[in-house]
């Protein structure tokens, strides 16, 4: 390794100040060791990385493009440090959860209250993310396990699919589409409706559907997220299709919600790296996820 993480330190800290003096300060060092490192550092990597200008220090278009990738770096260290402090403060672990948004208004925080009740001293963190992120957030150690509204194909996940689900469709509770007690796909697209982007995985299966059946969907506003659907049908901007486990909450019970005479099916699922071993708290969660699931009575998936 020729650019090694002290050089980088050093090659960050004069980026960020703009000289070798308050670089040596920042770092509290001696301006001398500094330049000295930053040389060595430009003779082992093969680049200069600074010319002087009118006695200023100006950075080459290399140093430019390399402290790009050092910022990364040195992002990625910090969240190692928060998680040694988090790991020294929590002595019972820490578990990192990635949730798809849908899944992020009921289902999981369901699951995550038995978890607390059950490990009180376990640290928590989850984040909602879209499942075209899961598998770099699972790859890059940034969360030990991610709970899908769908499976995703990677070689480098675990991925366990625990139940299966299908599409509703929402409205507001005066909507006229209140009358069918199942709605068909053909008068759904009668009405606006907010609907997921085609070109992620949800909306695609949205789409499909439509296409399948030979109609086209009256677009009023595309969203990614399925909260913003909840949020856009309340103020009346159009119908919605959703998965099945984003509407058992008290927050939506003010929403109209019918099944589809169509089955569009969702498969929960959990994944992870499968270069890391789950710590004991993922094997806790993952052991709970399965025991709500079957409390729920949803149907498991082969």
């Amino acid at each position: 390794m020729r650019f090694k993480l002290r050089q980088m330190e050093v090659f960050r800290a004069v980026m960020l100040t703009g000289s070798m003096t308050a670089a040596a300060k920042l770092l509290l060092v001696s301006q001398p060791s500094v330049s000295r490192l930053i040389a060595y550092t430009e003779q082992s990597l093969g680049l200069r990385l600074f010319d002087r200008q009118r006695g200023k220090l100006v950075p080459t278009t290399e140093a430019e493009l390399l402290f790009h990738e050092v910022e990364r770096l040195y992002e990625n260290a910090l969240q190692v440090d928060e998680f040694a402090a988090e790991l020294r403060d929590n002595p019972r672990g820490v578990l990192s959860i990635a949730v798809s948004p849908s899944l992020a208004i009921d289902f999981v925080p369901g699951i995550l209250a038995d978890f607390r009740r059950a490990y009180p001293d376990t640290l928590i963190q989850m984040r909602t993310t879209l499942l075209a992120d899961m598998a770099r957030e699972l790859l890059g150690r940034q969360v030990n396990l991610a709970v899908s509204v769908m499976p995703i194909a990677d070689p480098g996940l675990v991925v366990e699919p625990f139940a299966v689900g299908r599409m509703v469709c929402i409205a507001p509770p005066d909507h006229p589409i209140g009358v069918h007690e199942v709605l068909d796909l053909s008068v759904i697209a009668t009405h606006p409706m907010v609907i997921y982007n085609r070109g992620i995985p949800f909306g695609g299966l949205i789409w499909g559907a439509f296409e399948r059946a030979g109609l086209r969907p009256t677009v009023a506003v595309e969203i990614a997220r399925a909260e913003l659907a909840f949020a856009l049908v309340r103020q009346r901007i159009g119908v919605a299709i959703v998965d099945e486990f984003s509407v058992n909450s008290p927050t939506t019970a003010d929403l109209l919600v019918r099944p589809l005479s169509e089955r569009i099916p969702v498969t929960l699922s959990l994944m992870r790296s499968a270069f890391e071993k789950p710590n004991l708290q993922t094997r806790n969660f993952l052991r709970m996820v399965k025991a709500h699931t079957r409390t729920r009575g949803l149907g498991l998936a082969n």
